[in-house]
Order: C-alpha cells, then sequence, then structure tokens
C-alpha cells in the first residue's frame, strides 16, 4: 500500500541530510563539547556555529541563541523564566483563545498563581482582536503571547501591528511568540518584527525530533526554570544532544538555501489541494484566511453532515495521514476550541479535517488523497441521518 502524508503540522519527515549530518555525532564525534579537552574544542567550535546557522536565520545574534530540548521546553523557559523574574514590575499578562496549548496552559498556571489574564477573542478567520489587545494594555502588564501561525487553520497574526501597540503603552511590555509553525515558513527577522523572546522546533521543519531553540533579546532577563549543572546553557542545563543540534542546524540551511522556493512550492500545493477538495467534494467549508494571511502549508476544511475522526481512520486505513480538527477520543470528544473561538458551530468543528504539506508531498499524491477521500466522505454522507435529513 502506497503511504501519503500531510499532518507535517505535528511532525515532518527528516531530510536525508540532516540523517548523515547526525550519524557522525553518534558515531565518532561524541565527545561533549568543552574547551581544554581532546576533541572538545572542536566540539565547542561547531556548537557555535550551529547557534549561528540558528542565529542568521531569524536576524538575531549567536549569543541570543538556546538550544533546548523541545519547542514546548522553550515556551516554558521563556514564559516561566520572564514572568518569575519580572513579577515585581507587574502580574498582568496577555494573551489570546486560540493560541497553542504550550501559551494557554501556562497563561492557566500564573492565573492560578495569581496573575491577571486577559484572553484576547478571535474573528471567523482565526486573527486576535487588536482593537481588543490595545484595550487590554494596563500599567502592571509586562508580557503578551501570541502564536505566530495558528496551529489549527493557518492564520499569521500580525506581529509587527502587536509590536507597534505593545510600544505605544508608556513602559516595556515583553512579547513572546511561538514560532513553531511560522518558521521555515514565512519570513521571520526578529529584530523587524521586534519580538523578545521566540520558541521553534527542529523536527516542524524536516529536522530531528527532540530539539528546539529559544531566541532570548539581548537585555530580556529570564530566572532559571530548569534547575541542574551549568554546563553549556543556563536554561538547558545539564547535556545537550550534538546530533540533533547537527540534525537541526542541517535542517535549518537546507530550508532557508531555498527559502523562496520552498514556500512558493508549498503555497502551489495548498492552493492545489484547496481548489481540488472545493472543486470535487460538495458541502465543505474553509476554515481560516485564504491568500497571504494563510501559512503556506496549511489547508483545514470542514465536511458537513460527517466526522472529521471516522474520515481520519478511513483515510488512515487507505494509507492517508491526515489530522482532525476535532479532539481526539482521549480529550473526551470535544470541539476544536479554535474552530469553536471561531464562530464555528459543535458540526463545523467536528466534520474539520486538517492538511498539512511538506516540500516532500507532490501533485500526483494530492490527486490520489483527493480521488479517495471523496469516496470516503460519499461513503459516511450515505450512513449520516443529518445528510439524509438535508436530502
Amino acid at each position: 500500500m502506497k503511504k501519503y502524508y500531510f499532518d507535517n503540522c505535528k511532525t515532518t519527515q527528516p531530510a536525508p541530510e540532516v540523517i548523515d549530518a547526525m550519524l557522525p555525532y553518534l558515531k565518532e564525534k561524541f565527545i561533549f563539547p568543552a574547551n581544554f579537552v581532546f576533541g572538545g574544542s572542536t566540539a565547542s567550535q561547531e556548537l557555535e556555529d550551529f547557534k549561528k546557522t540558528i542565529a542568521d536565520s531569524i536576524g538575531a545574534k549567536s549569543e541570543e541563541i538556546h538550544f533546548t530540548a523541545s519547542g514546548t521546553l522553550a515556551n516554558n523557559i521563556a514564559i516561566k523564566g520572564f514572568l518569575s523574574e519580572n513579577a515585581k514590575d507587574g502580574t498582568h499578562i496577555i494573551v489570546s483563545v486560540i493560541d497553542y496549548p504550550d501559551l494557554l496552559t501556562n497563561a492557566a498556571f500564573f492565573e492560578k498563581s495569581g496573575f491577571d489574564v486577559t484572553y484576547l477573542q478571535s474573528n471567523s478567520e482565526g486573527m486576535i482582536d487588536l482593537e481588543q489587545l490595545k484595550n487590554s494594555i494596563r500599567e502592571d502588564t509586562i508580557m503578551m503571547m501570541t502564536t505566530f501561525v495558528n496551529h489549527t487553520v493557518g492564520s499569521i497574526q500580525p506581529i509587527k501591528k502587536i509590536r507597534e501597540i505593545l510600544n505605544s503603552a508608556d513602559h516595556k511590555i515583553a512579547l513572546h511568540v511561538d514560532a513553531g509553525q511560522a518558521y521555515g515558513k514565512i519570513p521571520i527577522d526578529v529584530n523587524e518584527l521586534g519580538i523578545d523572546l521566540m520558541s521553534i522546533s527542529g523536527h516542524k521543519i524536516h529536522g530531528p525530533q527532540g530539539v528546539g531553540a529559544l531566541f532570548q533579546r539581548k537585555g530580556i532577563v529570564l530566572g532559571p526554570v530548569v534547575h541542574g549543572i551549568n554546563r553549556l546553557d543556563n536554561h538547558q542545563t545539564g547535556a545537550v544532544s550534538m546530533s540533533n543540534i547537527a540534525g537541526f542546524a542541517k535542517a535549518v540551511e537546507i530550508n532557508f538555501a531555498n527559502f523562496e522556493s520552498n514556500v512558493n512550492k508549498l503555497r502551489e500545493l495548498s492552493n492545489y489541494l484547496m481548489k481540488k477538495i472545493e472543486d470535487t467534494i460538495p458541502h465543505t467549508l474553509l476554515n481560516g484566511p485564504r491568500g497571504d494571511n494563510r501559512a503556506p502549508h496549511n489547508v483545514n476544511i470542514s465536511f458537513d453532515f460527517i466526522e472529521g475522526e471516522a474520515i481520519m481512520l478511513m483515510m488512515d486505513m487507505a494509507g492517508i495521514s491526515v489530522a482532525t480538527g476535532s479532539a481526539c477520543a482521549s480529550q473526551g470528544l470535544k470541539a476544536n476550541y479554535i474552530l469553536m473561538a471561531m464562530g464555528r458551530n459543535h458540526e463545523q468543528s467536528h466534520s474539520s479535517m486538517k492538511f498539512t504539506l511538506s516540500r516532500y508531498n507532490t501533485k500526483d499524491e494530492i490527486d490520489e488523497t483527493v480521488e479517495k477521500l471523496a469516496e470516503i466522505v460519499q461513503e459516511l454522507r450515505r450512513r449520516s441521518p443529518l445528510y439524509n435529513e438535508e436530502k
């Protein structure tokens, strides 16, 4: 059976060059990065080179990059580190109801600890309410957190406008950005955008799992979150995985060497998929914006009258990996909180499917996927009492 993968929001296939770059650090180059030790000086220099590769890709300085074990850990170090260190300046933070769970669970944690949290609302396309942001700023607001590209519907938040609003306050408000779905898909210059803290992840751009990075602007102070021996990094204490970092750096090198070409290909494929579905299958609804306000790899569509979970399982049996916009059974079959915040009803939320593409996908794969999808949707609707009532 052929296998097609359209769940690149969750994780991506490591590039062959990435695996080649990692292997030497698992075989010969296992020496811990440290000066004055045989092989250690070389490893230290290579670690600095890898930092520079990441830093150059976002317009940062090498010393502003901290490697972490994941994007989630980078988010936690940024949020918990900043809020615990700077609570003396204020205890009000701003986030939105459609942000990534890393941000929302941290907001809830600090809310229980005595912070005030303002939750911004979303419009019907998954864009946060900037007027509400402007009106929410208080004298004790110290941080605003946002998800650059929404992980469910692909909407791109206007980071530059957000920064301008935060700058209109008469005091400094730190801006933390989760860029897990944005990095490698849209241009990011942390200085141009005024980002203070930002998390990224290796396995979302064809790098290995188990490695991420935190951008920490010079002058932004973070308290310790992970305690332990400070060997190489004051935030990610203990050892580091040189093989994972080498693979991450290689993935960045490949991605940004052909950045425009990669993005154009993703945009072409997702537009092709979107049109193919809309032309082939009736009663569908695109979730999120069209055009430049949408990340180039994301297509999220609701299929009326049927459950996304059923579509996903039947597609999986056909060898096609996709994600459903509704929660999985382990989460109690709840409607997707982002789609509900955008104004979708329970049926539209439960019937949504998310396709996230990579540069390894092809139009031939899309053709076969939509053909199978049309068969499955037709069969599920045949069994659906909602569809039969509509007829």
